[in-house]
C-alpha cells in the first residue's frame, strides 16, 4: 500500500511541472490592478474563469468592503490573463442592515443594453423613511427603468459599471425619483452581464509569449528599412547648396545661409513665410522677398 501511495504522489507532482503560473489583470476601469493568480497547463482552460474580488481590495477603499466584483477571464497575453467586467454583488449582510421597521424597501430586475452591445441584468435596491403604496412602488420602478435604459444606452460596459459601482448611477436614481417619492437610500444591488456582443466571441484571445517575441521583431525588422531610407533620401550640403543655387536671388553665400539657418529641401523652402527667411542671419528682407516671389510664381 505504501509503494502505491508514493508513485501516486510522484504522478501528481509531474502534472504541477506541467504547469504555468499566469497573474489575473483587472480591467481598465480598476487601473489594471493585479487581482491575483491562477495555474493552468493550458492557457486555453483560462478562458471562461470567473474570479471575484471586493471593490476595496481593487481601490483601497475601506468604504466599498461590501461590494464583490466578478470579473472574467476573456484574454491571455503571455502571463496574463485579460479581464472584463462580468457583474456585481452585494454583502447580504450590508443589505440586511439597510432596512429598519416602518421603512419600504423597493426592489426591481431590469435587462438593458449598453451602447456596444453587451446586456446587462441591472438590480436597483431602494429604501424609503416610510412605508409606500403599491402605486407609488409602481410608478418608482418606471422611472428607474428609464433612467438605467438611458445609461445603459450612452454608456460602454465598462463606464455602465464605473457608474453604479461607484455611486453615480445610484444619486441619479435618487435625484430623478424625487419627484415621485423622496427615497432615504438607492444602491444597485446587483448586475449581471447576461448577453456579449458577437464581435467579442470571434476576437482572437490568447497570444503566447512565443508570440509576442515575434510580433516584437517583426516590429523592429519593419522599423530598420524605414530609417536607412530616410538616412539615404537626406541630401548631403553640397547637393542642397547647388539646387538652392537654381533659385532666382539666391548665390552660393546665400545658399549656404539658407541651409545652415535649418533650410535642407527646396519644399521646406516653399513652405516657410518671408518673415520665416528673414530670421536667417544675412537674409534681408528685400533677398527673402525676392526668394518667396520666386519659388511662388
Amino acid at each position: 500500500m505504501a509503494k502505491k501511495s508514493r508513485r501516486a504522489g510522484r504522478r501528481v507532482k509531474d502534472k504541477w511541472k506541467s504547469k504555468s503560473w499566469y497573474r489575473i489583470v483587472a480591467p481598465e476601469i480598476f487601473d489594471g490592478a493585479v487581482v491575483g493568480e491562477t495555474v493552468a497547463s493550458d492557457p486555453e482552460t483560462l478562458l471562461g474563469r470567473v474570479t471575484e474580488i471586493s471593490l476595496q481590495d481593487l481601490t483601497g477603499d475601506f468604504s466599498r468592503t461590501h461590494i464583490k466584483v466578478k470579473l472574467n477571464i476573456n484574454g491571455v497575453r503571455g502571463g496574463e490573463c485579460k479581464t472584463r467586467f462580468v457583474g456585481h454583488d452585494m454583502t447580504s449582510d450590508y443589505v440586511r442592515r439597510l432596512t429598519r421597521r416602518r421603512q419600504s424597501k423597493l426592489e426591481a430586475v431590469f435587462t438593458v443594453r449598453t451602447k456596444e452591445g453587451y446586456h446587462i441584468k441591472v438590480k436597483p435596491l431602494s429604501i424609503t423613511s416610510k412605508r409606500i403604496s403599491s402605486s407609488v412602488k409602481r410608478s418608482l420602478r418606471k422611472k428607474q427603468k428609464e433612467v438605467i435604459s438611458e445609461e445603459a444606452r450612452n454608456s460602454r460596459l465598462g463606464e455602465l459599471a464605473q457608474k453604479m459601482l461607484f455611486g453615480e448611477l445610484p444619486k441619479r436614481l435618487a435625484n430623478e425619483c424625487k419627484t415621485i417619492y423622496p427615497l432615504k437610500q438607492v444602491e444597485i444591488k446587483k448586475s449581471e452581464v447576461v448577453a456579449v456582443p458577437e464581435q467579442e466571441e470571434v476576437d482572437v484571445k490568447i497570444i503566447t509569449e512565443e508570440e509576442m517575441e515575434e510580433e516584437e521583431e517583426e516590429a523592429e525588422e519593419a522599423e530598420e528599412p524605414e530609417d536607412e531610407e530616410e538616412e539615404a533620401e537626406m541630401p548631403s550640403k553640397p547637393e542642397v547648396v547647388e539646387q538652392f543655387k537654381d533659385i532666382k536671388g539666391v548665390g552660393p553665400t546665400t545658399a549656404e545661409k539658407l541651409y545652415d539657418g535649418g533650410f535642407h529641401t527646396i519644399h521646406q523652402l516653399r513652405e516657410a513665410s518671408k518673415e520665416e527667411l528673414t530670421e536667417v542671419k544675412g537674409i534681408g528682407e528685400a533677398v527673402s522677398e525676392t526668394i518667396y516671389n520666386s519659388l511662388h510664381e
